[in-house]
């Protein structure tokens, strides 16, 4: 692995450990305000305003409406709403199942959705072939859910 990909990976796992830690904030906003949709609706707020200080500081990026009107709708639509499902599902679940337990449920399932994502090449992604050592990983990580939860 070059020094790049290595980089790129602590990357990600150092952005996995914030999954955990919001879903605990939010769990507790959720006591103080209602419950979890309310509180995932103002950490989606708060994640909008946030993201376009950013973007308004950092990068200045702004799509122009003719860029907008030929944008399919399902891509304006679906990310958010697929974040929006992921986050309330979270924030009602860690309290439940603890975090330990929920994030290795949602690692599993995040995998199986990933494996068939690149087996069929879907969103444009490149063909993956499934493998044993692939499957069989996916199948550790459930596992691993299970004896999280259950132990």
């Amino acid at each position: 692995m070059n020094p790049q990909n290595i980089l790129l990976a602590l990357l990600a796992i150092a952005a996995g450990t914030l999954f955990p830690m919001q879903a605990s904030v939010n769990a507790l906003l959720a006591k103080s305000v209602g419950g979890p949709i309310v509180a995932t609706w103002i950490s989606v707020t708060i994640s909008w305003f946030l993201l376009l200080g950013i973007n308004m500081v950092a990068f200045r990026q702004l799509p122009s409406i003719s860029e907008i009107a030929a944008t399919p709708l399902y891509l304006l639509i679906l990310g958010g709403a697929l974040g929006a499902i992921f986050l309330g599902v979270n924030v009602m679940l860690a309290p439940r199942l603890g975090a330990a337990a929920t994030f290795c449920f949602i690692i599993a399932g995040q995998l199986m959705a990933a494996l068939t994502i690149d087996r069929l090449g879907l969103f444009a992604f490149a063909v993956r072939e499934l493998s044993v050592g692939r499957i069989v990983g996916v199948a550790l990580v459930l596992a691993g859910a299970l004896m999280v939860r259950l132990t």
